[in-house]
């Protein structure tokens, strides 16, 4: 089988063994003794026009992956390619052009815009910082950019404590689209919000991506939500990619132990005698076939030897313990990689 290696053709987006570690300093002198990995190995890749889902349990590194690729946290090593151009390494000015075409979209409508901030300011900033546009222009610019996020010109002169959660998250989104990127990175842009208002803004990023050709990086740790939205999903543990597939390859066959786990919880309406007949289902089924893992996420300061998730995987045992599994092909040509001793 043949380790995981993001092919470059029609890919806008490609990163290559991704790190990102955080120093630990104790002392006076603040002296460096021992590294937080919370990005450790990624390597993955986006189609142009597609979208790519990065889940995983909050702490796993998902965000720092995201923020490193658009230079907001300093990457430790690897390589990031957009356009097949390596980013990681170029230079204020053209970092500033890349601004335009990578935007990113907050998990928090509230803490992300600026309170003293009118609406026509937040979404026109971008304009005028990188554009220059200014007056009648930028005004037509704003107002169209609100309408076709759902909302109106009527609302360019109020502040974000006048709007709701969901029409903050539509403010958030206008304001990636101020410049037309190319790849938006969308932070966990729906679990702020109410269910309901979860899918107006899901079928929005949709219709836009629809519209303009925009390339999606979807960060998510709720996977009812990655299945409708995304091509294909990358899970994360630790900081490590352990499982990557079509999104219906995935969904229908997961492989990883924490996949299995993370499918498991996802809430399921069904009546006792549904539950009852699928028990022996397996772990992404209903009912009795959950296998939930026990216990909590080890220290990322003192993190397990060998595979990252066996303390709490109920198949580990020997190897697992022992050494790192690498992310490898199934053998059976679906493109679907898995990094687990018992696939």
């Amino acid at each position: 089988m043949d380790q995981y290696k993001p092919e470059t053709n029609g890919n806008l987006l490609r990163v290559e063994d991704l790190r990102t570690y955080f120093a630990i300093k104790k002392g006076l002198l603040r002296r460096t003794v021992g590294f937080i990995k919370a990005v450790d190995g990624v390597s993955l890749s986006i189609k142009a026009g597609g979208t790519l889902g990065l889940v995983g349990e909050s702490g796993c590194g998902k965000t720092t992956v995201a923020r490193s690729i658009i230079r907001l946290v300093p990457a430790t090593a690897g390589k990031v390619f957009f356009e097949q151009k390596e980013i990681l390494s170029i230079g204020k000015k053209r970092l500033r052009k890349l601004r335009s075409d990578i935007s990113m979209i907050f998990q928090d409508p509230y803490g992300s815009l600026n309170p003293r901030m009118t609406v026509a300011n937040i979404v026109g900033e971008p304009l005028k910082v990188h554009k220059g546009v200014t007056g009648t222009e930028l005004s037509e610019r704003i107002a169209a950019l609100l309408f076709r996020v759902g909302l109106s010109a009527e609302h360019m002169n109020r502040y974000p404590h006048e709007f709701s959660g969901g029409q903050r998250q539509r403010i958030g989104v206008a304001r990636a689209l101020a410049l037309g990127p190319k790849l938006v990175i969308c932070d966990e842009p729906v679990s702020a919000l109410d269910v309901s208002i979860q899918s107006q803004i899901l079928n929005l990023l949709k219709d836009l991506q629809d519209e303009f050709g925009l390339t999606y990086l979807f960060i998510a740790h709720d996977l009812a939500v990655v299945e409708f939205a995304c091509d294909v999903v990358a899970v994360m543990y630790m900081g490590k990619i352990v499982e990557r597939a079509s999104s219906r390859q995935l969904y229908r066959n997961p492989l990883h132990p924490y996949t299995r786990a993370l499918m498991s919880a996802i809430p399921k309406l069904e009546s006792a005698s549904v539950s009852e007949g699928s028990a022996g289902r397996g772990a992404a089924g209903s009912g009795q076939g959950k296998r939930v893992p026990q216990g909590e996420v080890p220290s990322v300061l003192h993190p397990p030897s060998g595979c990252p998730f066996h303390p709490r995987c109920p198949l580990a045992k020997g190897r697992c313990l022992e050494s790192m599994p690498q992310l490898e092909e199934k053998d059976d040509g679906t493109e679907h990689f898995v990094a687990c001793w018992k696939r």
